[in-house]
C-alpha cells in the first residue's frame, strides 16, 4: 500500500469519525431536551403532591409525550440501520394513506394544503403497515420543513413495472411489479450534492442540536429492509419528490387489508395467569402493574430458570411473557423449553433490540407474538387479547 492509499483510507476514517460525532451530537441533544422534559414535569408533579396540590394534568400530559417523543428517536435509530424487527402483512396503500388524513393534517401546519391521488385497482403489497405509516409522517414531516412558507403536499400511488433497464441503472432495486407511493412538497427543493447524500445516515444538513437527521435514513432502512427502494427527485426552488417502490404482492384474492392497529380500544383480562420473564427489576415491576390494571394475574420470574421452575409450579399459566436478551439464556430458548413442557402456552416476547434471536432478515418468524419495548398498555391489552382469542 503506497503513501496515497493510506492517506485516503486516513481521511475515509476521519470523516466517518466526524459523520458519527454530528449523529451523535444531533442524538444527544435530543434525548437531552427529552429528559429535560420529562424529568421536570415528573418533579413538579412530586413538589405539587407534596403541598397537597390536585391539578397535575397538565403535567402527566408532558412526561408521556416526552416519553413518547423519545420512544419514537429509537424507534428511527433502528430502522435507519435495518434492525427493527417487521410483521408484513397484506396492505392495500390506498386504504393506508385515506386513514392518515387526520395524521397528516396534524403533522401539518394549515398553510400546507393536502392532496391525495390514488390510483384506482392499485395492487397489493405485503409490508409492516405501521412502519411504512411512520415513513409516510417522516417524508411529510421533511416536507414540512422545505415549506416554511406553507406549500402543498401530494401524495400519490401507481402501479409500476420497472425493468431491467430501470433496474441497470439503480443497482439496488430489482426488475418488477411493484406499488409505488410518491410524496411531493412545492418547497425549497435540494442540490444535486445533498440529494447524493440524502439517505446517508450519517448526514443531516441541520446543524448539531437542531435535529439527527435520522428522518430520511429510517426510510430508506425500511423500505430496504421490507425489500424495496427509494428514489428522490428534487430541483433546488422547485420542490422534492420521494418515491417509494413496495414489492407487489400475488394473492389468490385482494381481500380486506392489514392496516395500523385501533388505537382506541381497550381489551381487558379475565384473570387467566400470566408469567413474567424480565431480569430488569424496575422493568419487571411495571409490567406485572400493567397486567394487574387490565385484570390478569401477574407471576413474576427475575431469570429464564426461575421462570422455568414457576411454569412447573403452577399449571394454570396462560401466556409466557418474556424479555428475548437476556443472561445465561436468551428468551425463544427459554420458550421452546417451555412449550416443550405444556404445548398450550402462548408466548410473547418482549424486546427493546433484538437481532437473530426471533427474526431472520429483519422479518418475524411465522407465529411469533412480539411486543416492541417501550409499549403503551393499550397495545399490551390488545396484544393479550388478540393472542387469548385466537
Amino acid at each position: 500500500m503506497n503513501l496515497r492509499e493510506e492517506t485516503e483510507i486516513q481521511l475515509r476514517h476521519m470523516q466517518k469519525l466526524e459523520a458519527v460525532g454530528q449523529l451523535t451530537g444531533g442524538i444527544a441533544h435530543d434525548f437531552n431536551n427529552l429528559l429535560a422534559v420529562i424529568m421536570n414535569s415528573l418533579h413538579l408533579m412530586q413538589r405539587r403532591m407534596k403541598r397537597g396540590e390536585g391539578n397535575v394534568t397538565n403535567l402527566v400530559g408532558s412526561a408521556l409525550d416526552g416519553a413518547e417523543r423519545a420512544a419514537t428517536l429509537t424507534k428511527r435509530l433502528l430502522a435507519f440501520s435495518r434492525q427493527q424487527p417487521l410483521a408484513p402483512v397484506p396492505v392495500d396503500a390506498n386504504r393506508l394513506l385515506a386513514g392518515m388524513d387526520g395524521l397528516l393534517r396534524h403533522t401539518l401546519p394549515e398553510n400546507i394544503e393536502i392532496e391525495m391521488v390514488l390510483f384506482s385497482g392499485l395492487w397489493q403489497t405485503c409490508t409492516d403497515a405501521p412502519a411504512l405509516e411512520s415513513a409516510i409522517i417522516n417524508l411529510a414531516a421533511n416536507a414540512r420543513d422545505a415549506m416554511p412558507e406553507g406549500g402543498k403536499l401530494t401524495l400519490e400511488t401507481a402501479n409500476v413495472d420497472l425493468d431491467k433497464t430501470y433496474a441497470a441503472r439503480h443497482p439496488e432495486s430489482e426488475p418488477g411489479q411493484y406499488v409505488m407511493v410518491a410524496v411531493t412538497d412545492t418547497g425549497t427543493g435540494m442540490t444535486p450534492e445533498v440529494v447524493e447524500k440524502a439517505f446517508d445516515p450519517f448526514f443531516t444538513t441541520k446543524a448539531v442540536g437542531m435535529g439527527t437527521g435520522l428522518g430520511l435514513s429510517q426510510v430508506h432502512g425500511f423500505m430496504r429492509q421490507t425489500g424495496g427502494l427509494t428514489n428522490i427527485y428534487s430541483e433546488p426552488g422547485v420542490g422534492t419528490t420521494v418515491k417509494l417502490y413496495l414489492p407487489r404482492y400475488h394473492a389468490a384474492g385482494q381481500g380486506d387489508t392489514s392496516l395500523p392497529e385501533d388505537r382506541g380500544t381497550m381489551a381487558h383480562g379475565t384473570g387467566q395467569v400470566v408469567l413474567v420473564v424480565e431480569d430488569d427489576a424496575d422493568v419487571r415491576w411495571l409490567v406485572v402493574q400493567m397486567l394487574e390494571d387490565l385484570g390478569y394475574a401477574p407471576l413474576e420470574a427475575e431469570s429464564p430458570q426461575d421462570a422455568l421452575d414457576k411454569l412447573d409450579a403452577t399449571p394454570l399459566v396462560r401466556v409466557l411473557m418474556t424479555d428475548v436478551v437476556m443472561p445465561q439464556m436468551n428468551g425463544r430458548v427459554l420458550a421452546d423449553k417451555a412449550v416443550a413442557k405444556r404445548p398450550d402456552l402462548k408466548v410473547l416476547f418482549t424486546t427493546g433490540y433484538t437481532r437473530n434471536a426471533i427474526i431472520h432478515n429483519g422479518v418475524l418468524d411465522p407465529g411469533v407474538h412480539l411486543i416492541n419495548k417501550p409499549f403503551k398498555i393499550e397495545a399490551l391489552a390488545r396484544k393479550l387479547a388478540e393472542m387469548l382469542d385466537g
